[in-house]
């Protein structure tokens, strides 16, 4: 507190709107969660709202009474002590009155009004010792209340803080929109399952049945066929790029499914982009260097985006709920699936062999191209679009706490994908026709200072954290309506520790000054606190995973979409604010999956699994690293530029040469590289079980295709080997 006391009337208009209400400015300034309550007026709630105060970290506690007849009284500090406090509301009498107990930065308070009604607001951890770990529950308990109770302060309250819907006492639901296709889709799915069960059971073992099938084609056709041998490795280094994504982006909000199908979406762009390439090239009647330089470049990069306006058409809805890193992830797939059609259709051979290598399995973001003799580097497409989605993401989700500021972030990322795919066709183009053209010697400046293309990993790197840093920021502010995660968060004292850094140099700050300095002074103090937070909310979920994975598959599965879906609801209601939004899947089934989730980590021991054998054919990798340049070469030794059309007319003229006895094979090859990435590689909801298999030995096959399609067996070894984890993993999820 300021060194000339503070009285009542200062902190009451700060904070208050009046003596038994919160301002909604001062509510929304931080994103703060309010949570009202009933309880009695005894020593047992001073010592609640004490043990928020420490949940803090604080040490001080600024003591008021809000009503006007009070307005010139001095605020008082006092210790965080339940003892202190009891004595300065004793000190003022015993007529009943409207007390307002705060922190020093004023980020968190306490109203307790003359009667039973209580509102606290602040963060999750201040809220937690005053209403228990489930701040959903209690404030749907307390608009229960107030509505069997018909009491009109507790329903003005319940209404206020959006307990409940203004104007719908009687409605005990939520309004929003309605369901869009992808949604549609999916209630019909599940009511498949749930109503014809062994009907759902024989589509799941066809659709394995058929994935196996396709990739047995994969692997047969390059007998027949050998230039089709090169399908695997271009697929398997996109796949490895977008698999590394999705788990370093611990906040998504897409199934891996999803992205997968996104990757698929984005190789088949290449067709309708060659085209424009051509018809922009023929109408503008260019030489082929612009074509490479320039046309090629503005219609690749731009087309790449496509696939995330097109997820938004079926699922609109859903579109709305995405993360930052969702955007990161989608145009990442996009990217790299396009990037995989452009390398196969290269690595064709048409009047010669092509040999192409492909990244190892330790490669870091594979599918970079690298030319040292012309000075060039590209980072692949997966990267170069993952980098204007992830600017994207952050502009979108961020815009509201971030300023719109952020929306220079897109097109500077699109500039930069630009900048670096257009050196490296001018340069590969220049070698390739001999043309004596080169780009503006400033554009060739601006490239250096960009690091040439080396940089560009880790530039989307540390978009990624910001980005995983928004989105669980966002999900925190979203605690009110979110259901909770089993046990604990870990690492209290950290929190603690951090949350009081934040207080005491916030209070330090002064208002007057500079609002560019004063921005910068509190992102000094705030910034390890969100690092703290996220910390500890990542390793809460990743306790969450290690304790399901102990249990078996089945148990892990759940676990994963309980966590995908959790972090999809807080996305949605984070970005909708005060508007109203889709909740699917319904907090009904958020919350029935997480008291059985809870009921089985710390109930008893999992069951007995069957242990699926699944064989992994491993090929030989070449040597770890991106694509080289001698990787699809044209005759002359000069590597293709990135160049839709150049690979589409490649992959043409090798058709045309096929004798008729390879084309069934190559059109099987097709089928197998369209549909295999189409489905199953979802989280499987059941797996086979010892039960089963001793009644129905016969049927066993069946139920191993329905849980474990090519895509879905990374799901069945991570869950298989969690059985082998041993329980010290499960010491950081405590029961609450």
């Amino acid at each position: 507190m300021d060194e000339q006391a503070m009285i009542t009337r200062d902190l009451a208009l700060r904070l208050c709107a009046n003596a038994t209400e919160f301002d909604q400015g001062w509510i929304e300034a931080d994103a703060k969660i309010v949570v009202p309550f009933a309880a009695p007026r005894d020593t047992a709630l001073i010592h609640r709202v004490v043990a928020a105060g420490r949940a803090l970290g604080v040490e001080r506690l600024l003591v008021g009474r809000t009503r006007a007849e009070f307005a010139y009284e001095p605020v008082t500090e006092v210790a965080a002590d339940t003892a202190s406090v009891v004595h300065v509301i004793r000190s003022w009498g015993d007529e009943p009155t409207d007390v307002l107990v705060a922190v020093e930065d004023f980020s968190a308070a306490v109203l307790v009004t003359s009667t039973t009604l209580t509102v606290a607001a602040g963060p999750p951890d201040f809220l937690r010792p005053l209403v228990g770990p489930d701040l959903e529950s209690a404030r749907t308990a307390f608009a229960e209340e107030a509505r069997d109770s018909r009491d009109p302060e507790l329903l003005r309250a319940a209404q206020a803080y959006n307990c409940l819907e203004p104007g719908a006492r009687h409605a005990r639901t939520p309004r929003g929109p309605g369901p869009d296709l992808a949604e549609r889709l999916a209630v019909r799915a599940r009511s498949l399952q749930e109503g014809s069960p062994g009907a759902a059971a024989v589509l799941r073992a066809l659709r394995g049945g058929w994935a196996w099938a396709m990739l047995a084609v994969l692997l047969v056709a390059p007998f027949f066929v050998p230039a089709t041998a090169a399908a695997l490795p271009a697929a398997a280094g996109m796949l490895w790029l977008v698999a590394q994504l999705a788990w370093l982006s611990r906040s998504r909000t897409v199934a891996f499914s999803t992205l997968v199908r996104v990757l698929l979406l984005g190789a088949l762009l290449v067709w309708p982009l060659a085209v424009a390439e051509d018809a922009l090239t023929a109408y503008a009647g260019v030489d082929r260097w612009v074509a490479y330089t320039y046309v090629a470049v503005w219609v690749e990069e731009a087309g790449k985006l496509l696939p995330l306006l097109l997820v938004g058409l079926p699922a609109r809805r859903r579109f709305r709920r995405l993360a930052a890193v969702d955007y990161l992830l989608l145009a990442a797939a996009s990217g790299a699936g396009f990037q995989a059609a452009e390398t196969l259709l290269r690595a064709l051979p048409a009047g010669g062999a092509a040999a192409l290598p492909f990244p190892g399995p330790a490669a870091f973001l594979p599918g970079a191209v690298a030319v040292p003799e012309l000075g060039v580097h590209f980072s692949g497409h997966g990267v170069l679009t993952g980098l204007v989605g992830a600017a994207l993401g952050l502009a979108v989700v961020g815009r509201r706490s971030g300023g719109a500021w952020l929306w220079l972030l897109p097109p500077a990322a699109f500039a930069l994908a630009v900048l670096q795919h257009m050196m490296f066709n001018a340069a590969v183009a220049e070698a390739a026709l001999g043309s004596p053209l080169e780009p503006h010697p400033a554009t060739a400046v601006l490239y250096g200072f960009t690091g040439g293309g080396t940089a560009d990993r880790w530039l989307l790197l540390f978009l990624l954290v910001c980005a995983v840093l928004l989105d669980y920021r966002a999900a925190r502010c979203a605690a009110a309506v979110t259901p909770p995660l089993p046990g604990h968060p870990p690492l209290p004292g950290l929190r603690r520790r951090a949350y009081g850094r934040a207080i005491r140099l916030g209070v330090r700050v002064p208002g007057d000054i500079a609002p560019v300095f004063r921005r910068a002074a509190l992102l000094w103090a705030h910034a390890p606190l969100r690092l703290a937070l996220t910390l500890s909310d990542m390793l809460h979920e990743a306790a969450v995973m290690l304790a399901a994975a102990r249990r078996g598959p089945a148990v892990l599965g759940t676990a994963w979409r309980f966590l995908r879906e959790r972090r999809a609801y807080a996305m949605g209601a984070a970005r909708s604010g005060e508007r109203p939004w889709r909740r699917f899947p319904t907090r009904e089934d958020l919350r029935s999956t997480e008291h059985r989730l809870g009921a089985t980590l710390f109930g008893a021991a999992a069951g007995a699994f069957v242990l699926v054998a699944v064989c992994a054919a491993a090929d030989a990798y070449g040597p770890a690293g991106g694509f080289h340049a001698h990787a699809a070469a044209s005759p002359g030794g000069t590597p293709f530029a990135a160049y839709a059309a150049e690979a589409l007319r490649h992959a043409a003229d090798w058709y045309r040469a096929l004798p008729p006895s390879a084309l069934p094979w190559v059109w099987a090859w097709w089928a197998a590289l369209l549909t295999l990435p189409a489905a199953g590689w979802s989280v499987p909801r059941a797996y086979p079980d010892a039960e089963s298999f001793l009644r129905e030995p016969s049927r066993m096959a069946g139920r191993v295709l329905e849980a474990a399609a090519p895509g879905q067996v990374p799901y069945a070894v991570a869950g298989l080997a969690g059985l082998l984890l041993p329980s010290v993993v499960e010491r950081p999820l405590r029961r609450r």
